[in-house]
């Protein structure tokens, strides 16, 4: 209860989360409808997922995962969104895994990729907050020398965190400056350095072929970085993020994913294909601009949201 007057308490991360993803479970909607898991319904849930981008072949396996040992029941609509929710969780548990810093990795370098346009820099800035909250000492490097702006944004994001931050002139050497930015790290006693880089289409050959001499330049260095490769993908390109992952591991070891651009977007199903063909691990998702919308993935709350569910797995506690 609350009195008159008073200002309602903002929206929890999973309402902002199953709010961003209701046009991916619009799609669902009609199958919730059903009073019976026959034919018709298995048939339409498959649809529905494939709709929502989980891929033809997760869609029907997962169809046929609900509608086991249950065709032709009679079966509530509440009933039925549990059992799918379990089933998406299924798949996605395996890559619910958090970024594990390494103690005995000072700098542990983070080398952080993605095409133009997922978010990155942005990303980038909310994770050394986060970061420098949980008591690291943190540098940012704006590795992004291709945009004055993303110079300008990271820097912004630097006195946010308290972060320090390492620069160059803009279309200045990219490879040269994670060198830099290593060495700075070193001598502030950086327990993490951030490393944003160009947003760059997988196709583009000469640009991937960049991405390699950072990570090779660093090397030098410490021939352990980077110790952790995370590429940023856009929820909103759905199956298109799948070449980018395969492009980006040919280049890169890339060791796990942050998911962003997840308000608003009818392909949320894309991260249950990712998770089914990659086993890559989801270290973050983000459905907004607001440095408290990028959060650790929760495979359950995450299932829960795709399918419309009321209330988080933590909610429920």
């Amino acid at each position: 209860m609350r009195t008159f007057g008073e200002a309602p308490p903002p929206p929890t991360f999973f309402e902002r989360l199953k709010d961003g993803l209701s046009r991916s479970s619009l799609g669902l909607a009609d199958v919730f409808t059903k009073k019976k898991l026959d034919a018709q319904t298995v048939a339409e849930l498959e649809e529905a997922l494939i709709k929502a981008d989980m891929g033809a072949g997760q869609a029907a396996r997962i169809a046929a995962a609900v509608a086991k040992n249950r065709y032709d029941a009679e079966i509530s609509p509440g009933e039925l969104r549990d059992i799918l929710a379990r089933e998406i969780a299924a798949v996605l548990a395996p890559v619910q895994k958090p970024l594990t810093v390494a103690d005995d990795k000072k700098p542990f370098v983070i080398l952080v990729a993605g095409v133009n346009g997922t978010g990155k820099t942005t990303t980038i800035g909310k994770l050394a907050k986060r970061l420098s909250e949980e008591g690291a000492k943190v540098t940012l490097a704006a590795g992004d020398t291709f945009r004055a702006a993303a110079i300008e944004q990271l820097r912004v994001w630097s006195d946010r965190a308290g972060a320090q931050f390492v620069a160059t002139r803009p279309s200045g050497d990219a490879a040269g400056l994670a060198f830099e930015a290593l060495e700075k790290a070193r001598l502030n006693g950086s327990d993490i350095l951030l490393i944003d880089t160009a947003g760059r289409l997988q196709n583009k050959a000469g640009l991937m072929a960049e991405l390699e001499k950072i990570a090779r330049v660093i090397k030098k260095l410490d021939a352990s970085a980077p110790h952790a490769v995370l590429l940023v993908l856009d929820a909103t390109t759905g199956q298109n993020a799948i070449s980018q992952v395969e492009a980006f591991s040919a280049s890169v070891p890339v060791t796990g994913l942050v998911m962003t651009k997840l308000d608003g977007t009818a392909k949320g199903g894309i991260l249950v294909a990712l998770a089914a063909r990659f086993g890559l691990p989801v270290h973050y998702i983000g459905v907004g601009e607001g440095v408290d919308d990028l959060q650790p993935f929760v495979a359950a709350d995450f299932a829960r949201a795709l399918v419309g569910q009321e209330t988080s797995v933590q909610g429920r506690r």
